[in-house]
């Protein structure tokens, strides 16, 4: 996959299909982080002369123009950051958008209006498709976030450009992600929670010839555990993927791939704050509770596995870490990952709030900021944003005049 810095850019307009999908409150972005993350990327364009054309999605806007969804707070954000001029465009299309970026200057930025105002992005539009092509010379992605999406502004459109490439956030996630499934260090261990087990069934398959251990927390854990026929109180089961949890213990067993399941418990009548909780053993959980975090003798069975390891990849929390008092058990593992001295990667958003809850942002190898994107990489399955930046251009797109 040919990287950004392999382009020539020098006075060409570059689009750049950034994920700058942030959280809002009243119009303020509060993480900036996926903003931050592409920057190296603007920046590398600019300083070679580039003309950055930036575009992203925002929020879920479902096709229909939504003031509060505007990329206004990201375009003011990225004018601080960068230092020099940037523009929002009214739209992500139309004669008004195409003279403005038509008139941009050298250190100038034009940052599109949410793709997603336009039901035709997600549809793929080939029409929609085009006339976004004709705003650029040159095609960058830097979504790795939205590279499992075949959306016309990160699989459509790429088709009409000759020069393409990769930018440094996306050619850095496929690297990280690529050496866990061609050359982890051993032993590798995942560790793996979240709520259901068809969430991350697929990463599972996939990588059971891979890994050395699986550590399984989070609600999904109750399912395996059913499947072991141990009690689970009022935990939350998929009772359809029981026996698929069933049949991953025999592969894994055949394969030699240890899992290791909680032992323990943090339960409580209900999955709210303020609710009553206490540590319960796997083999004697009580008929009226509810599991809302491993519990203590399982945290340190995980952190045990976590420091011998020499690869680590992380997806997913170990009960509801939102509320304060069932979060222990998915913070220990942050910090757990944060103290290692194995290669470590985290994905998903819950993960990585809790990195960063645990001050641990900085300490792992690699945060992924792919969420959907990663699981489906890391399951084996091809991403249509990455097909598409492979893909030849037919001879009359790219001679279609812009």
């Amino acid at each position: 996959m040919r990287s950004v810095d392999a382009l020539d850019v020098a006075g060409r307009r570059v689009f750049i299909r950034a994920d700058l999908n942030v959280p809002l409150e009243d119009g303020r972005i509060t993480d900036a982080t996926r903003i931050e993350a592409t920057l190296p990327t603007i920046r590398w364009v600019l300083a070679h002369g580039g003309r950055p054309v930036v575009a992203s999605h925002l929020g879920r806007p479902k096709g229909e123009r939504r003031p509060e969804l505007s990329m206004r707070p990201v375009a003011d954000f990225l004018r601080q950051a960068l230092g020099v001029p940037v523009e929002l465009a009214p739209d992500a299309v139309g004669e008004v958008t195409e003279e403005l970026v038509k008139a941009m200057r050298p250190g100038e930025v034009v940052v599109l209006e949410n793709l997603r105002f336009h039901p035709e992005e997600e549809k793929n539009d080939p029409d929609f498709a085009l006339r976004l092509a004709r705003l650029a010379d040159v095609y960058v992605d830097d979504a790795f976030g939205a590279a499992h999406r075949a959306h016309a502004s990160t699989a459509g459109m790429a088709r009409h450009f000759r020069d393409k490439a990769a930018g440094f956030l996306l050619e850095r996630e496929v690297d990280a992600l690529s050496r866990l499934l061609r050359s982890p260090e051993r032993p590798f261990v995942t560790v793996l929670g979240g709520a259901k087990v068809s969430d991350k069934i697929g990463l599972l398959e996939n990588l059971v010839a891979r890994v050395q251990t699986f550590c399984i927390g989070g609600a999904m854990a109750y399912t395996f555990l059913r499947a072991q026929g141990k009690p689970v109180g009022r935990s939350r089961v998929e009772e359809d993927r029981i026996a698929l949890a069933a049949e991953t213990l025999r592969r894994a067993a055949a394969r030699g791939v240890r899992v290791v399941l909680p032992g323990d418990h943090l339960a409580a009548e209900r999955a709210e704050a303020g609710a009553a909780a206490r540590v319960v053993s796997a083999d004697e959980f009580p008929d009226g509770l509810l599991g809302v975090d491993i519990g203590p003798a399982t945290t340190d069975a995980f952190r045990g596995e976590i420091a011998a390891a020499r690869t680590v990849l992380w997806n997913g929390p170990m009960g509801i870490f939102e509320i304060e008092a069932f979060s222990r058990g998915t913070i220990a593992i942050a910090r757990a990952l944060a103290e290692s001295s194995a290669t470590t990667v985290v994905g998903g958003g819950d993960s990585v709030a809790a990195l960063r809850r645990a001050g641990a942002l900085d300490a792992v190898t690699h945060v992924s900021t792919g969420g959907g994107a990663s699981l489906e990489f890391l399951e084996g399955r091809e991403l249509p944003g990455l097909s598409a930046l492979e893909e030849e251009p037919s001879k009359s797109m790219v001679e279609a005049p812009r």
